[in-house]
């Protein structure tokens, strides 16, 4: 493993329950040097497992839930210590993928803490324009008022709960469908029916909840935390609390604004968030594997890895051997960004594509693709049919993948698992050859193809506008 995203001193629970720091792991000494010797081809992602006190938590610690939510929670913790030397440390157990009360601690603690990217800028250009989503059980709706100012709100009628947008589109205002209710792109509400005579009702406190909301880059991004949100927030702040150090090299490498929208694809996985993560930062070690076509194009000798904070980055020179000149999809280098917890940037080539992993429970997961072109090519069809169809079948390759693995870790007999820091060691003659000229992929993949059983996954193609993340 190069690093793990965990807690730090995750043992000492009563401290860190007043301090929580989610943070790449920077000891021991060694795990620096092994990094530099290009040590790992894997990466795992390991979810916060602290549970404090937040505005958004749904549960209280003075509350007899809350006592044995927290009991639960230190037990979670405890089972896994991450200051163990990597050569001498076992992997997260197999609960921290299958277990509810695990899933719910993560909701509190990753997804309602700082900033999280949602949707673009291209959804929301005009005065009008909303798009609403869903991360664990807050619903919300991002749009542009009138006066153009970015605006969030939790996407939640004040009279009765129901929900007040859906989808994506353009709006003067948010009607209730339930009772009528009304409000403004502001979040005022402007109207609400049958009220008359209902004593001490306050307009000017009965708007919609708002959420902090900001713009990095493309990206809209939104954060939970308590506090009034500003109208307005510095994106060189807001690039540094989300990103950290890496904000400026991805700007550097074209992950900017400049490229235009091709469309979105959603994946519905069978899998625990985590896992997928777990696939995509395990990128080097997989990849000759269980991806050959796209291997082919790659040149895997020069991979290597950039720890940061909140960032990995992955990156490779494109090395196809039989390359098409008038069809280069990776390009002489490709760059993967993983931003912790679950939202990877790959830029390669004319290409960018952004992969959001939306957890639906703890063995469930939504993946939504949203690929970006360089202007000069966004009118050949051709080139963009032929990237795609490229890209659709690596993604099928992780979808087994990844359903497989939760498969195995809700086996009992699996539990823990060990890392892999070195090169790989040849255990008898002519493994190298027989992983060479063998296709194990293929023997992985169930009966019924994934492209002609719709009830095994979901795949949503939209190439007009971008679509929200259904509820699950």
């Amino acid at each position: 493993m190069a690093a793990m995203i965990t807690t730090q001193k995750l043992t000492q629970f009563p401290e860190i329950l007043k301090h929580p720091r989610i943070h790449f792991i920077e000891k021991p000494k060694n795990w620096v040097q092994f990094n530099n010797n290009n040590f790992s081809k894997s990466f795992q992602v390991i979810s916060s497992s602290l549970v404090t006190d937040s505005n958004v938590c749904s549960r209280s610690k003075n509350s007899e839930v809350g006592e044995k939510f927290y009991g639960k929670a230190r037990n979670l913790v405890q089972e896994f210590n991450p200051k163990i030397p990597v050569e001498e440390a076992w992997t997260p157990p197999s609960s921290w993928y299958t277990d509810p009360d695990f899933y719910s601690l993560e909701l509190d603690q990753v997804f309602y803490r700082g900033w999280h990217p949602v949707g673009y800028t291209e959804q929301i250009k005009e005065p009008g324009q909303f798009f609403s989503g869903r991360l664990g059980n807050i619903e919300y709706v991002v749009c542009r008022d009138e006066s153009g100012t970015l605006r969030a709100f939790h996407n939640v009628c004040r009279h009765h709960a129901s929900l007040l947008a859906s989808g994506t589109g353009n709006k003067s205002c948010f009607v209730c469908p339930y009772h009528g209710w009304t409000y403004g792109l502001d979040g005022a509400l402007l109207k609400a029916t049958r009220i008359t005579g209902i004593k001490n009702f306050k307009v000017n406190e009965m708007g919609l909840v708002p959420i902090r909301v900001a713009i990095w880059g493309p990206f809209v991004l939104l954060n939970f935390e308590g506090g009034f949100p500003k109208e307005d927030f510095d994106t060189n702040v807001v690039g540094n609390e989300w990103l950290g150090t890496p904000a400026d090299l991805l700007s550097a490498t074209g992950v900017d604004d400049s490229l235009d929208y091709v469309c979105r694809r959603e994946y519905t996985i069978e899998c625990n968030w985590k896992v997928f993560c777990d696939n995509y930062l395990d990128g080097g070690y997989h990849v000759p594997y269980a991806h050959k076509g796209l291997a082919s194009g790659l040149n895997l000798e020069s991979y290597s890895i950039k720890m940061f904070e909140k960032v990995s980055i992955q990156s490779c020179d494109g090395g196809a051997v039989n390359s098409d000149e008038e069809y280069d999809r990776l390009g002489s280098n490709a760059l993967y960004a993983f931003v912790y917890p679950n939202f990877m940037i790959n830029r390669y080539g004319p290409w960018m594509d952004t992969n959001l992993v939306v957890p639906l429970g703890p063995r469930k997961c939504q993946v939504i693709f949203d690929y970006f072109l360089d202007p000069s090519l966004s009118d050949n069809g051709d080139f963009i049919e032929k990237s795609l169809e490229d890209s659709e079948k690596v993604q099928m390759e992780d979808i087994i993948l990844s359903e497989a693995v939760q498969r195995g870790l809700e086996s009992p007999a699996y539990n823990i698992g060990r890392y892999s820091p070195n090169d790989a060691v040849t255990l008898s003659p002519g493994v190298p050859e027989i992983l060479e000229k063998e296709d194990h992929f293929t023997e992985m993949q169930p009966k019924k193809c994934y492209e002609c059983s719709p009830e095994s996954f979901e795949v949503h193609t939209n190439n007009d506008d971008i679509s929200p993340a259904p509820s699950p």
